[in-house]
């Protein structure tokens, strides 16, 4: 669809249908909620500015994603970046369980965040996720398994602590 051609409320329907997918993948990759809404501000306004024709709703999803991704390293890697520790009562999550889960989940670098993310929350294959960050699978993976080691010795310790 080319958004600058069309109607307000089908980009307004656009944005309602992605947002809050668009602000949890970037708030994953982050880790701050202020550089999340930028960069979920910046996503909807390439994707008006750009106007790109979608073949089916998984290009459109995914290329969402991939520009939310590549803005978030962007940002990761300007030299005007300050880390704030992130507020995750923004981050929609449905258990109170999940809350901690999720402290867990934003404790990680940012690229096992992304991983994680991209493969719990938004159900993408390690194949989507390498042609969504443009990083090998065998790296994908490897991440992977590197942030469920890092979770699960977190939670063994939180188990321990607790006896």
């Amino acid at each position: 669809m080319a958004y600058k051609s069309c109607r307000r409320s089908d980009f307004e329907a656009f944005v309602t249908k992605h947002e809050n997918r668009v602000y949890r993948t970037a708030l994953a990759v982050t880790g701050d909620v202020s550089d999340a809404e930028d960069i979920v501000q910046e996503v909807f306004w390439r994707a008006f500015e750009k106007s790109p024709e979608f073949e089916s709703d998984e290009h459109e999803k995914a290329w969402l994603i991939r520009v939310t991704v590549n803005l978030c390293k962007s940002k990761l890697r300007s030299p005007w970046h300050r880390r704030i520790s992130p507020l995750l009562d923004s981050y929609p999550a449905a258990e109170p369980e999940q809350h901690e889960l999720l402290d867990m989940i934003m404790a990680l670098p940012h690229k096992y965040r992304t991983v994680i993310h991209l493969f719990y929350y938004e159900g993408y294959s390690v194949r989507d996720i390498s042609g969504l960050t443009g990083q090998k699978e065998s790296t994908i993976r490897s991440h992977l398994t590197r942030a469920r080691q890092k979770l699960r010795s977190v939670l063994e310790e939180d188990e321990y602590e607790s006896i």
